[in-house]
């Protein structure tokens, strides 16, 4: 992997790379903040999945999560949203579909089955490549997310249990086969057949489970002002499904706030501090 930035932040690096990606098929781009106790020795760290039209700055730039991370000793890690430069047909036509919507699964319809693979990427080889190479401790890592990266985190974290210590998510896509950003991605990537869509719903996902989880509790902010709350996000139906498989789940909802990264870093401490007691040795 190439280094192409890095900056000193907090007593530790914020730093920017690129790869040759051999699930994606193309070069992907990534950034890893390294807090300063990384000098020491491997660091648990967080997985963060960034929502539609961003890419793997918009967290790093936005959040404002270096300061305590570097406090906690975590690592943060934000890999892009989807492939770029494969010139798929169409495949920026749409913000909410193609470059920069991944959906942090793997396509199984063309053109997109050949590049659009975010969820083998990251639990595949974007992860084992930073645990390998930079000192991050692969046992303790938690996993969280913003709207389509929060229903990426979901989905991932439940997919996925052995790789992820700890999940939280601020307005997830809870359950897209039921809202329309989630039925163009499903039918697009995954097809008309409605029944391979469960796979990678949150709510569905959480439905089929017959224990907790993760019994040291998921954390979901969700703003009131949000403009996409009522169509999009639906998250009393992943706290249904919670409920129903006895999954702890602290749900907060916050009156005047909206879908963007202000509200995103107004409770970021929480998430923080979150993953930080359940990583902990």
């Amino acid at each position: 992997m190439e280094l192409i930035s890095e900056h000193g932040c907090f007593g530790g690096q914020q730093r920017f790379y690129k790869h040759d990606s051999n699930e994606i098929g193309l070069p992907m781009r990534f950034s890893v903040f390294l807090p300063p106790q990384a000098v020491q020795g491997a660091v648990p760290a967080l997985l963060y999945l960034a929502g539609l039209t961003c890419n793997e700055e918009t967290f790093m730039t936005k959040a404002g999560a270096q300061r305590l991370a570097a406090e906690l000793g975590l690592a943060l890690i934000a890999p892009d949203t989807s492939p770029r430069g494969a010139n798929a047909p169409g495949e920026a036509d749409s913000w909410d579909f193609g470059v920069g919507a991944g959906f942090y699964l793997d396509a199984t319809q063309a053109p997109w089955a050949k590049h659009w693979r975010m969820e083998s990427y990251i639990t595949q080889e974007l992860l084992p490549l930073v645990t390998s190479t930079l000192p991050i401790n692969a046992a303790r890592l938690g996993i969280f997310g913003h709207s389509m990266g929060g229903h990426g985190a979901l989905t991932l974290a439940l997919r996925h249990p052995a790789l992820f210590k700890s999940v939280s998510a601020f307005a997830p896509i809870c359950a897209p086969a039921q809202c329309p950003w989630g039925y163009k991605a499903f039918t697009g990537y995954l097809g008309a057949d409605e029944s391979g869509w469960a796979a990678h719903d949150a709510t569905a996902l959480m439905s089929q489970q017959t224990a907790a989880p993760y019994p040291g509790g998921i954390l979901i902010d969700q703003g009131l002002a949000d403009k996409f709350l009522a169509e999009q996000l639906h998250p009393h139906l992943f706290e249904v499904a919670c409920a129903s498989a006895g999954q702890p789940l602290t749900l907060r909802r916050h009156a005047g706030y909206d879908h963007g990264y202000y509200f995103i870093a107004s409770f970021m401490a929480d998430h923080l501090q979150h993953h930080a007691q359940q990583l902990a040795p």
